[in-house]
């Protein structure tokens, strides 16, 4: 499933960079941004109905499925950008997953919800039991692509589908490596869905579930 030890001091530095991703804002920044070479988010006005340019939805290659998902958040948050978002969720993505790995909950929980938290503590509460550390490397990102969104009640969920090269290694209580290795990188997919409340005061999104994708 999810694996990688990295040192506390990293997996600590991960965290505050992410809260600064995340962002602290008030109210006039975007979430997930970033301080140069910003993507800022064409949008057009029709009426009452606020559409988000096609060229944005194109910068970020959504599954066609979710374009109309994306369009329905970007008007109800002006604050949104696909882009942007896109470069907070591979950030999230790392550091949530070397959190986990290293069983540093109080990193990964602020960005989780009650649910993957739950599921994240059953499978590090497994592995303990059974003596074993992991000790992997995400080695890199190769895609990310929202691969979903949707609209509902104030409610946004974006589905995005990672595409990563992860080195993958298990050890036993004695440091032995009973599994894995360092050395050979293994393509995973992942499916992470991010959601947030657009009438909420906070900008953060929330990993409501993490599956594998097929």
């Amino acid at each position: 499933m999810l694996s990688i030890v990295i040192f506390a001091m990293v997996a600590a530095f991960l965290a505050m960079r992410l809260y600064a991703v995340l962002g602290k804002r008030t109210g006039h920044e975007q979430p997930f941004s970033r301080t140069t070479n910003e993507f800022v988010p064409t949008l057009t006005r029709s009426d009452d109905v606020v559409e988000i340019a096609p060229s944005i939805v194109d910068q970020t290659l959504p599954e066609p499925g979710a374009e109309v998902g994306l369009r329905a958040i970007g008007a109800a948050d002006r604050n949104f950008n696909p882009g942007q978002f896109i470069d907070g969720a591979k950030s999230a993505y790392r550091m949530i997953l070397e959190a986990f790995w290293v069983a540093r909950e109080e990193d990964y929980a602020p960005f989780v919800s009650d649910d993957v938290k739950a599921a994240f503590a059953s499978a590090i509460a497994e592995r303990t039991a059974q003596g074993h550390v992991l000790d992997n490397r995400l080695v890199v990102i190769e895609r990310a692509i929202i691969s979903e969104a949707t609209f509902e009640n104030g409610e946004a969920n974006i589905t995005v589908t990672f595409d990563a090269d992860i080195a993958a290694v298990t050890r036993d209580s004695a440091g032995v490596v009973i599994a894995g290795s360092l050395t050979d990188a293994v393509t995973t997919h992942d499916s992470w869905t991010f959601t947030r409340n657009v009438k909420s005061s906070d900008p953060n999104w929330i990993l409501t579930d993490a599956d594998e994708s097929a």
